[in-house]
C-alpha cells in the first residue's frame, strides 16, 4: 500500500538509516516488556509501532490526533486481531473503562504545550501495576549543543524538567538515555550474557569504563511503585541484518575515495595546463623583446 507521506513531523518505517535506527530501537525495547500485557501507544502516528509490539502483547491500542494516519494505521495493520486504533488527542485522552498495563509514549511530548495533561493522561491510563515508558530528546544536547532548530517540536525539555514533570505524576521514575553510537562488539557464543561491560576511549588516553557520550534522548520508566518498574538491562543494543547505518557510510567513503581519485587527476591536469601556459607565455615574452626589422610591402626598389 501507499506509505504515508514522510513530512518530517512523525516518524515513518519507510524512512532509513539513522532516524529509522532510533524509532524502531524503542519500539523494540517495548516489545521485550509487552508480553501479554494490555498496551497503549499514545500518538502512535503511523502505527508501526503498535503493530510490532502486537504480536507478542494480549491488546495494543494506538491513539493519533491525526485521522490520516489513524485511517492509514487501520488500512495497513488492521489484520492483526489484537491491534485498534482510535482517533483522539493525547493531552486530554479518556479511557473510559479501560486501564492499560503498559503506556508508550515515544517523542510526543516536545510535540505539544500541555505537557502536564499528556502525563496525567498516561498515569490515569494505567491499571494497578502498570508502567509507562516516555522517552523526549533532552534539549541540552538534541538542540543546544548542535545549534539545531526542530521546526515541529514546541518545547523541549532538559533532563531536571523531564524529570520534575514526571515526578509530579509517578512515584518512581528510573531514566535511560538514547544515541547511536559506532561500537566495536564483543559477545558470548556459547555462554549466557549476563552482564555488560562498557568502554570509552578518552582524548587523555584513560580508557573509562563507562559509556561517556551524552545522551541523545531520555527514556523514562514510570511507575507509582519501584515494583511496578518494569526492569531493563543496563544497556541495550539494536541493529538490522542489513546494517544499513554502516552500509551508507561505506558508501559514502567509496564516494568520496572516487571523488579524490578524480579531483587528483583533474588537479594534475590543471598543473599541466599551467605549465604550457608558462611556457607559452614565456615564449611570447622572449619574442615580444626581440628587435623588430621594418615591413613596408609597398617600398620602392
Amino acid at each position: 500500500m501507499t506509505p504515508l507521506a514522510f513530512t518530517g513531523e512523525r516518524f515513518t518505517p519507510e524512512c532509513v538509516r539513522e532516524i529509522w535506527y532510533e524509532h524502531v530501537h524503542r519500539y523494540a525495547l517495548a516489545r521485550q516488556l509487552a508480553a501479554g500485557k494490555r498496551v497503549l501507544d499514545m500518538a502512535c502516528g503511523e502505527g508501526y509501532g503498535a503493530a510490532l509490539v502486537a504480536p507478542v502483547a494480549r491488546h495494543v491500542t494506538g491513539v493519533d490526533l491525526s485521522a490520516e494516519a489513524i485511517a492509514h494505521a487501520r488500512r495497513r495493520y488492521g489484520l492483526l486481531p489484537n491491534l485498534d486504533f482510535i482517533e483522539a488527542d493525547a493531552t486530554c485522552f479518556d479511557p473510559g473503562e479501560s486501564r492499560y498495563d503498559l503506556a508508550l509514549s515515544f517523542e510526543t511530548l516536545e510535540h505539544v504545550e500541555a505537557q502536564e495533561a499528556l502525563v496525567a493522561g498516561l498515569a490515569n491510563a494505567l491499571a494497578p501495576g502498570g508502567c509507562a515508558l516516555v522517552s523526549s530528546p533532552d534539549k541540552a544536547v538534541y538542540s543546544d549543543q548542535r545549534g539545531y532548530s526542530n521546526e515541529f517540536h514546541v518545547r523541549e525539555l532538559y533532563r531536571d524538567e523531564l524529570l520534575a514533570l514526571l515526578g509530579r505524576h509517578f512515584r518512581c521514575v528510573r531514566l535511560y538515555g538514547q544515541r547511536l553510537m559506532f561500537h566495536s562488539t564483543i559477545w558470548a557464543l556459547d555462554a549466557p550474557r549476563a552482564s555488560v561491560l562498557a568502554q570509552t576511549a578518552m582524548e587523555d588516553g584513560r580508557i573509562d569504563a563507562n559509556v561517556a557520550a551524552a545522551p541523545m534522548y531520555f527514556i523514562a520508566v514510570c511507575a507509582q511503585r519501584e515494583s511496578d518498574l518494569l526492569p531493563l538491562s543496563s544497556v541495550n543494543l539494536f541493529a538490522d541484518e542489513a546494517e544499513s547505518v554502516y552500509a551508507h557510510y561505506h558508501h559514502e567513503i567509496r564516494k568520496h575515495m572516487q571523488a579524490g581519485a578524480i579531483i587528483a587527476e583533474r588537479d594534475a591536469t590543471i598543473a599541466e595546463l599551467q605549465a604550457a601556459l608558462a611556457r607559452a607565455e614565456t615564449r611570447v615574452a622572449e619574442l615580444e623583446s626581440k628587435p623588430r626589422r621594418g615591413f613596408w610591402p609597398f617600398a620602392r626598389r
